[in-house]
């Protein structure tokens, strides 16, 4: 005997004996119909805990004991457990048939509801697939060349796009395909509903193209207040977390029709520019004397530098006619020049600096607060808080051994000067 047929002989049963009751043939068939119907939802509760046990005893503990990891992504975003939830429908879809088979409208409801959730729950296992796909995707070396999530996205959203018009053409009995023939006359509305996830879209698409900003990418956007590390992209917008630990959220697209600063190519370069000036007051500026010159021969860096410097512009000066004329028309160091040579031999002899990338130390226009003279070298390391350190170390330097070549850094006065003037 079949489990239909016992359906049949329940629900027969069950109305006699209501009958008996002295309840209407109408009123018992309904009243043993829906009595059967909690009876099997009842059923239905129970075989979906007993697929859960089955599945924690048996295929979970497998999957937990494997040495692989792609398998236990499946328990974390939940795809057994979302099935589970089909058992109980399919169970009910079959035996509703029998049980509603003289109740014609109730069975047609009840068939209409049980659809709208099978069709919700397959997409939930779908979703659920897609979005373990892409956590193995990601765990791979090279995803972050070709970011996927926001593809999945769109994925997702046609997913539940899909789900919809089979709910909807469930609901009006029709076939879903003269429902997406009536979408082209609100597609118009449709597209402005949707316009951001298609700019985002579309920004994804150009982004994982061209190779232009990718998970962990340093980037800046003053437009949007955003300095930090891109941590997450998705469909429409783009999470970066800044400095200061705050997280920044901006449209996907921004990323294209804005100005953005991507800091990986210094990060993947050989160096990080240092690049600051230091302001020196014009009044200490003078030419050296002999004893000027003796002195600073003494400092490192500067010995080779002042003996043939001094013995190129002697030769220059041989050209003079009177030596009247020399302190005008003769050439002569300066305190300023020996400083700046000094500069340049202590950054290519120092141990952080890349030398094979651009080191330079240059006068730049002289301005009301001074002569700024400033430092452009890169350094080898990279990461923020030893490059401020390695630059700070290096300033440290430059600005204590300014006295010594007997020049002043420029610094506006302030009320102590104002004070010393009035004593």
């Amino acid at each position: 005997m079949s489990l239909l047929n016992i359906f049949n002989i329940a629900n027969t049963y069950l109305t006699d004996i209501l009958i008996k009751l002295n309840l209407g043939e109408d009123s018992a068939n309904l009243v043993a119909s829906y009595s059967l119907l909690i009876i099997n939802i009842f059923i239905a509760t129970l075989l979906f805990y007993l697929t859960r046990w089955i599945l924690r005893k048996f295929i979970l503990q497998y999957i937990r004991k494997s040495e692989t990891t792609w398998d236990d992504y499946l328990l974390e975003h939940r795809i057994f457990h979302k099935a589970s939830y089909l058992i109980p429908a399919f169970f009910l879809g079959w035996t509703i048939n029998p049980i509603f088979s003289d109740l014609e409208g109730a069975k047609n409801i009840l068939l209409l509801i049980l659809s709208i959730y099978k069709i919700v729950i397959i997409t939930n296992i779908f979703t659920a697939v897609l979005d373990t796909a892409v956590h193995v995707y990601n765990m791979q070396s090279e995803s972050k060349k070709l970011p996927i999530k926001g593809f999945a996205q769109v994925v997702k959203l046609l997913f539940w796009v899909i789900a919809i018009i089979l709910i909807i053409s469930s609901i009006i009995d029709k076939n879903p395909t003269s429902i997406l023939a009536g979408l082209g006359a609100v597609s118009a509305v449709l597209l402005l509903v949707f316009k951001d996830p298609i700019l985002g879209f579309v920004g994804g698409i150009q982004l994982a193209a061209f190779d232009m900003v990718k998970e962990g990418d340093w980037i800046s956007m003053p437009k949007y207040n955003a300095d930090g590390t891109v941590i997450d992209i998705s469909i429409s917008t783009v999470k970066v977390q800044n400095w200061d630990n705050t997280i920044s959220t901006l449209p996907t697209y921004s990323l294209i029709s804005d100005s953005v600063k991507n800091w990986r190519g210094m990060e993947e370069s050989e160096g990080r520019r240092i690049k600051r000036s230091v302001l020196l007051d014009t009044h200490s500026i003078k030419f050296c004397t002999p004893e000027m010159l003796e002195r600073f021969s003494k400092f490192e860096f500067l010995d080779d530098y002042i003996f043939q410097t001094e013995e190129r512009i002697q030769k220059s000066n041989k050209k003079i006619d009177t030596e009247k004329k020399l302190v005008l028309k003769g050439r002569r160091q300066t305190n300023l020049g020996v400083f700046r040579a000094y500069l340049i031999n202590y950054l290519e002899n120092h141990p952080d600096i890349n030398t094979s990338l651009t080191t330079m130390v240059r006068q730049l226009e002289p301005t009301e607060k001074g002569i700024p003279m400033e430092i452009y070298v890169f350094s080898k390391v990279k990461s923020w808080v030893a490059y401020e350190s390695i630059q700070s170390d290096i300033f440290d330097h430059i600005l204590a051994i300014i006295p010594e070549f007997e020049l002043s850094v420029f610094q506006e006065p302030s009320g102590a000067d104002f004070r010393k003037i009035l004593k």
